[in-house]
């Protein structure tokens, strides 16, 4: 191989120290040079210079002194939180949720606005962003992304929305609409796919290249993490699990009347209220007669155990596909059910298929939509922020 030095290595060799010094402070927190140089393995020299040409980018900024022993006090290092933000934003049928995140991955705003009185999706969109980030004391030209969490599908291709069955005013054409009225990057993204992407940084997933989710609630959906990326397959269809044809249900011929599909009817908080009224629950919400059965011990057990049947149709004929190593139950009703759930559809899987798949429940309690997106906009938002110090 020839020696000759190839053209813009040195410029290379300098982004991906910078890059590396910025992950290290966003991992660890305030550091000094000296403590940048050891852990990146650079000279004394080379990290104080890394150190000043991220300065001057405005991507770090000092935040305090550290004493030693003798001589002056080492200067100690942070990524700057102003130098870039990220939106993300929960999108239902009643309302929407807004927060939005500094770049090191702090909340620090968020917003909620119902969509009872509005058919303009722009205009719901827009007032969410600019309240969130007014809250947040963000530019709104400091916003670098903002990732919508829909339910239904989202076209791989355009990334427009192309079948959202709580949301029909929400249709293609959208994406470039909210793209030109915010003047910003935005993507819309499936929000079973956002919980998965939470639950894979900090829920039951972590540490994890394949698993999925599936997502009991209202409605009945499936995320599918794959070499630790999320599969959409070429429609985006990729996860609508209550459009298989399972036994117990009737299967609508027409999917385009907005009839309630097969596993939807078996396994949704409708059929979950209506099994929870045969079994002497008769005025609660899914998720609540899931956990008054749990509570009941013994004499819930029944009705628990039906759940699981049910819901185990949908794991099983996912699993015997995927074969993958975790199943992650998640949604009101997933959360709901808690351990004695998850043990139940797992003994269930196992007893009709040859896959033995880890059933658990969520490890995230609080808006997992909302900080799934949060995390993709952020993760897009670094390489973009600290990919620039290339130039």
């Amino acid at each position: 191989m020839s020696a000759t030095r190839l053209p813009g290595t040195p410029r290379l060799l300098r982004a991906l120290n910078d890059r590396a010094a910025l992950e290290l402070l966003l991992e660890q927190g305030p550091l000094t040079r000296a403590r940048i140089g050891e852990l990146t393995g650079l000279s004394k020299v080379t990290a104080s210079q890394l150190v000043e040409r991220l300065e001057e980018r405005g991507l770090v900024t000092r935040v305090g002194e550290q004493a030693g022993g003798r001589g002056p006090n080492a200067q100690l290092y942070a990524v700057r939180p102003g130098s870039a933000h990220v939106v993300g934003v929960d999108v239902g049928p009643e309302r929407v949720v807004a927060a939005c995140a500094d770049i090191t991955g702090a909340v620090i705003g968020r917003v909620e606005q119902s969509t009872q009185d509005t058919d303009d999706p722009v205009g719901v969109v827009h007032n969410a962003v600019v309240r969130v980030a007014g809250s947040a004391g963000a530019q709104l030209s400091s916003v670098r992304r903002i990732v919508l969490g829909t339910p239904g599908l989202v076209d791989p291709g355009t990334g427009d929305i192309t079948f959202a069955y709580n949301l029909p005013r929400w249709h293609r054409g959208l994406l470039a609409a909210l793209r030109d009225d915010l003047d910003t990057p935005v993507v819309f993204e499936n929000d079973v796919n956002l919980a998965a992407v939470a639950e894979a940084q900090s829920g039951a997933a972590q540490g994890l290249a394949d698993f999925v989710l599936v997502w009991v609630g209202a409605g009945v959906g499936l995320a599918i993490m794959l070499g630790g990326r999320l599969h959409h397959g070429s429609s985006g269809a990729a996860g609508e699990i209550g459009y298989l044809p399972v036994p117990g249900a009737p299967i609508p011929r027409d999917v385009s009347r907005r009839a309630k599909p097969a596993f939807q009817q078996l396994a949704g908080a409708d059929a979950i209220r209506s099994l929870a009224r045969e079994h002497g629950y008769p005025d609660a919400a899914a998720a609540d007669a899931v956990r008054a059965a749990i509570a009941d011990g013994t004499s819930g057990g029944p009705m628990l155990d039906e759940v699981a049947r049910r819901l185990a149709l949908g794991v099983a004929s996912t699993c015997v596909v995927l074969d993958p190593p975790l199943v992650v139950l998640a949604g009101e009703v997933g959360q709901a059910g808690g351990a004695a759930l998850a043990e139940r559809v797992q003994h269930e899987v196992a007893a009709i298929t040859l896959v033995r798949p880890r059933v658990v429940p969520t490890g995230l309690t609080e808006e997992p939509i909302l900080h799934g997106a949060l995390r993709t906009a952020l993760d897009a938002v670094r390489d973009e922020v600290f990919g620039s110090t290339i130039a």
